[in-house]
């Protein structure tokens, strides 16, 4: 019998990539990345006769961008092998969430429509969009004075990030794109839309970024009213009840997928996932317990567990998000890669000599201390209006220090979210670390063993987010009978595990006590002077 394999494709904040995969062994045969042409568009709007300038928070995307994804990455994949097409028995995608947009009832994007191009809400809506924090702000003040039960399972606060604060926005600011779309879509179902003809809604999308559960579907229509009386047939007018489990089909590639991609027609297509949760069966995890960390732009953490429970801040809890049968809780922090990228394009100094330099520095030398919040707070604050801060810099302060800095800043919110995971009864009892930033960064990966106390271990796969929906495309194509099945044969050993160094660690637990201390201050209403200085920004770009 010839060889099977399945491709998985993750779409990411600048680029996409695909992988194929051998069913029987996980072995990756072969990578290929499309870089997004129009990539995050959050200065100005390309727009044909001159460009749109933004306002602040916003973070829009071509969709455009996502099919050269297809028409480049998986023929690449299928000229770089040699395999045949009909060795394919499956194609995964995951996505960046929530990310979302407004198309006609047959999948067209509104800002493909060319009177619609120059309205930024026509556009995709990236994750990191942040600019519908009203609308949250909203939903949650709504939520609570009506007594929601919904919102526990998301530890009590709705995110900016997410799509019933975006598609609010759009009705709110921009009634008549609101009106002209037939449908708000996450993009990773879009995607699956494209390539196969046909309208699915994900589970995992779904649940973790809509307010949807398997037992309740989506708040009521009196809820969605009292936030707007526009809003109240949002799901029924904009959105779809059906909503399929992770590992279902979701449909089969037809002719014109079958052109962009070089795959054959008739080949089955997973429901799609969101790329931190496809990462977790791709790290070998689909029992309790274990905590992955997805390192990149940001950081997604995913935990699972058997039973629910209320986690204050946390990004959702959601029954069979993940894999089936359990809890799978997420939390994450807005910004981690990106801080670091930010620093040494302002430091011109190139990510390996800060690492070097800073490298050199031991725990408490810098004497600086920084909240991670230069994108705003995912967990457990949940605000998005939060900003960076660095405090004890001197004249004799120097670019490795900061960079340090940074990294322990990151760690520590990480802590954050770990000790809020425990307090609240949900076992931590082992840690895994996947994405771009744990392969490149050493420092990284002993700071954060020395901050958290633990070790760290580091997952084989370069591509987890694409390995786990190639993982799920196999299921789909019916190679394995469940994604437990397809983790066990699919995932290889970890690379290596960075074990925690006792005396840092107790150095940090000193630092940790006093970013704990600013950590409340700014993020919990002792000072809102992060919201005053962005308003006064705001004011002067007026």
């Amino acid at each position: 019998m010839s060889a099977r394999y399945t491709v998985g494709v993750d779409f990411g904040t600048a680029s996409g990539r695909a992988v194929l995969v051998d069913c029987s062994n996980g072995h990756e045969a072969a990578t290929a990345v499309s870089t997004y042409t129009n990539g995050v568009i959050d200065q100005h709007l390309p727009a044909p006769d001159g460009d749109i300038v933004l306002e602040s928070s916003w973070a829009l995307q071509d969709p455009a961008d996502y099919l050269r994804v297809f028409q480049e990455t998986i023929p690449a994949l299928l000229a770089e092998t040699g395999v045949d097409p009909a060795q394919i028995v499956g194609v995964g995608i995951d996505f960046t969430s929530c990310t979302m947009l407004p198309t006609l009832a047959d999948g067209t994007p509104l800002c493909m429509l060319p009177e619609l191009r120059r309205n930024p809400h026509a556009w995709v809506k990236l994750w990191k969009h942040h600019a519908a924090q009203p609308e949250a702000d909203l939903i949650n003040e709504v939520a609570v004075a009506r007594g929601e039960p919904w919102l526990e399972r998301y530890g009590g606060k709705i995110s900016s990030e997410w799509f019933f604060a975006k598609s609010l926005q759009i009705l709110r600011e921009a009634p008549e794109i609101y009106a002209r779309a037939d449908r708000l879509i996450e993009a990773a179902d879009w995607a699956v839309w494209q390539l196969t003809g046909v309208e699915t809604r994900s589970n995992c999308a779904a649940g973790y970024k809509a307010m949807w559960s398997g037992t309740d579907g989506f708040p009521s229509a009196e809820y969605f009213a009292a936030l707007d009386s526009g809003f109240a047939r949002v799901v029924d007018e904009k959105l779809s009840r059906r909503v399929l489990p992770l590992g279902d089909r979701a449909g089969l590639i037809d002719q014109r997928g079958a052109g962009w991609t070089g795959l054959l027609a008739g080949t089955p297509v997973a429901v799609a996932n969101v790329d931190a949760h496809a990462s977790a069966p791709a790290v070998g995890v689909t029992s309790a317990g274990a905590l992955v960390m997805i390192m990149g732009t940001s950081t997604c953490h995913i935990l699972l567990a058997d039973r629910a429970v209320t986690v204050p801040g946390m990004c959702g809890a959601v029954e069979d998000g993940v894999v089936p049968r359990l809890w799978g809780y997420e939390a994450g922090q807005s910004g981690v890669g990106d801080i670091f990228a930010w620093f040494t394009e302002i430091a011109k100094t190139p990510h390996d000599v800060l690492e070097a330099d800073a490298a050199r520095l031991r725990p408490g030398e810098s004497g600086l201390l920084a909240l991670d919040w230069w994108n705003g707070n995912r967990s457990v604050l949940v605000n998005a209006d939060l900003s960076g801060l660095l405090l004890g810099m001197t004249l004799a302060t120097g670019p490795a220090e900061v960079y340090r800095a940074l990294i322990e800043a990151t760690a520590f919110g990480t802590r954050v979210i770990v000790e809020a995971f425990e307090a609240s009864g949900v076992a931590v009892d082992s840690i895994i670390a996947c994405g771009g930033l744990p392969e490149r960064n050493t420092l990284l990966l002993q700071v954060y063993a020395d901050v958290l106390r633990r070790p760290v271990t580091v997952a084989a796969s370069t591509q987890a987010p694409a390995l786990g929906a190639a993982m799920f495309a196999a299921v789909a194509g019916g190679v394995y009978s469940s994604i437990a099945e397809a983790s066990g044969r699919m995932t290889r050993p970890a690379q290596k595990t960075v074990a925690p160094d006792a005396e840092a660690g107790r150095v940090y637990d000193q630092l940790f006590a006093e970013y704990v201390r600013l950590h409340d201050l700014f993020g919990r209403g002792g000072s809102d002077v992060m919201r005053s200085l962005g308003d006064l920004r705001l004011a002067a770009r007026r």
